[in-house]
């Protein structure tokens, strides 16, 4: 038996010893769908189970309910140790790639984000989530069950720029595991390529450079598309320091062809993601917030779980009575009664299991909520993006007890309004720099005073990477150029020439 054919039954032996109960897997898509789509997949319970209602109590609230107090946080005991049988690993995303290497770096801005584009987006959304976009596609597709359940989650996987940052086989693991959807990695790979032939091109990429090369085939053929492909193919080094006199004199081109070549390579869109939102339009009206988050003058902070048209849910009344009457007479019951009992007690027995992951997600989600306030409480008072601390989703995993993969799920595609703006949660997390003197600062932080730095900059005399590097330096952030370099191109803001108005 071959070492790869031993792995792969390794693996399946596994994934047959996760003792993940429906239950489990129910809460864990619950948790992982904003208030909207939350709305979409209540009614669609409701509609297949005749044993789930609306309380007759219940009346729609012109405020969200749940109220907090940020003094008081639930404990999050009875639901780490439910938790604990549970067999997961990290759904962290990749972390973006580190192209920036020195001030003649990656050139394809034209498609990517301005200056002040990473703000604008933080606030505001696409009128048509790029999700949905994605979505509307899979219909015009001929597939089985199967592969629609795969092209689902990798839709779902992408990370704001529209690339696959996760490698197939921990996409493998995670459809077994938390969906149980048994998809090999040949499976996974199938479904992507279906994925890279959708638009905007470039999309479902795993790195710049197959973005990028994903883009020029679906051009018409010619010599320039070949030329095109030929640099990203085999001169991407090059490329991405923008060393054109080398291209130049490797593919023996003239200045004129130069010149064009270089010019539609400029054209290539680095963040296809990005600009599928622009495409639509932003509207702050199409954001619905699952948080509402209050920031009171004496800094008092509470938020509040917004419910939108998600309704108190009960089970059916007359199926209980039903099932309890047919229990009680159960000896003298014929196979057709029977038979009823058993699907009224299936109906019942699921519509328990709905209300109780609800109430799961709900409990989730303010737990979250809460620790990322305490955590980041100095932003939610005076909304100055330096006030944000470094924090990852393991810290905030550590103060509620949950598990890592279900932190992710709740941050990921929901929003909370602030007093200052409506942002992603992703928003409020930020890896860590520690600078030459030993300062621990937020990635978001450095970011926030580089993006200040280049916006109030002589146009006509822009900072090159080592003048900015000096101005941090002068503001207190001494930081490498190369970090200059990264984080500039991280934000979609070109080299210091490029942004020189003459």
């Amino acid at each position: 038996m071959s070492e790869s054919w031993q792995i792969q039954e390794q693996r399946q032996e596994q994934r047959l010893t996760q003792q993940i109960s429906h239950q489990q897997m129910l809460q864990a898509s619950l948790t992982e769908l904003p208030v909207t789509q939350l709305a979409d997949r209540v009614n669609m319970e409701m509609n297949d189970n005749p044993a789930l209602e609306v309380d007759a109590s219940y009346e729609a609230p012109d405020t969200p309910d749940y109220p907090e107090n940020p003094d008081t946080p639930e404990s999050p005991d009875d639901f780490a140790a439910q938790n604990e049988r549970e067999e997961r690993q990290s759904a962290l995303d990749a972390a973006l790639e580190n192209l920036g290497r020195d001030d003649e770096d990656l050139p394809v801005y034209h498609g990517g984000s301005n200056v002040g584009e990473e703000r604008e987006e933080m606030v505001y959304g696409a009128t048509e989530s790029f999700y949905d976009q994605l979505m509307a596609q899979i219909g015009e597709c001929d597939l089985t069950e199967h592969q629609r359940d795969i092209l689902e989650y990798l839709i779902g996987s992408l990370d704001d720029d529209g690339l696959l940052r996760k490698q197939l086989s921990a996409l493998s693991d995670e459809l077994a595991i938390y969906h149980n959807i048994d998809a090999s990695e040949q499976e996974i790979e199938s479904a992507l390529r279906i994925l890279q032939d959708f638009d905007p091109a470039g999309i479902g990429a795993r790195s710049l450079q197959e973005c990028l090369l994903i883009q020029i085939s679906r051009r018409d053929d010619s010599r320039l598309k070949r030329l095109m492909r030929k640099v990203i193919a085999d001169y991407f080094d090059d490329f991405t320091h923008k060393h054109w006199q080398t291209i130049q004199q490797s593919l023996s081109l003239n200045d004129d062809q130069a010149a064009a070549l270089f010019s539609e390579l400029r054209k290539l869109n680095p963040r296809p993601g990005a600009s599928m939102g622009e495409t639509v339009g932003r509207s702050l009206q199409q954001i619905t917030p699952d948080f509402i988050v209050e920031t009171q003058d004496d800094g008092t902070v509470t938020f509040v779980l917004n419910n939108g048209e998600v309704p108190e849910l009960t089970v059916s009344q007359s199926f209980v009575d039903s099932m309890n009457e047919y229990q009680q007479n159960r000896d003298h019951l014929n196979r057709q009664t029977k038979e009823a009992l058993l699907y009224i007690k299936k109906k019942v027995d699921a519509a328990h299991s709905f209300i109780d992951a609800l109430h799961m997600r709900q409990r989730t989600l303010k737990l979250t909520m809460q620790a990322i306030i305490n955590w980041q409480r100095q932003f939610f008072i005076d909304g100055d993006e330096t006030s944000l601390r470094p924090m990852i989703l393991k810290d905030i995993a550590d103060k509620t007890g949950l598990d890592l993969s279900t932190i992710s799920r709740v941050c990921n595609s929901k929003y909370a309004q602030t007093r200052w703006g409506t942002f992603p949660l992703r928003h409020f997390f930020s890896d860590s720099y520690v600078t030459d003197n030993g300062k621990e600062l937020s990635t978001r932080q450095i970011k926030a005073i580089l993006r200040d730095i280049i916006e109030t900059e002589d146009k006509s005399r822009p900072l090159s990477d080592d003048a900015l590097r000096d101005e941090m330096e002068r503001r207190g952030y001494p930081i490498a150029r190369r970090t200059v370099t990264k984080y500039r191109v991280a934000m979609g803001i070109p080299v210091a020439r490029m942004r020189k108005d003459y």
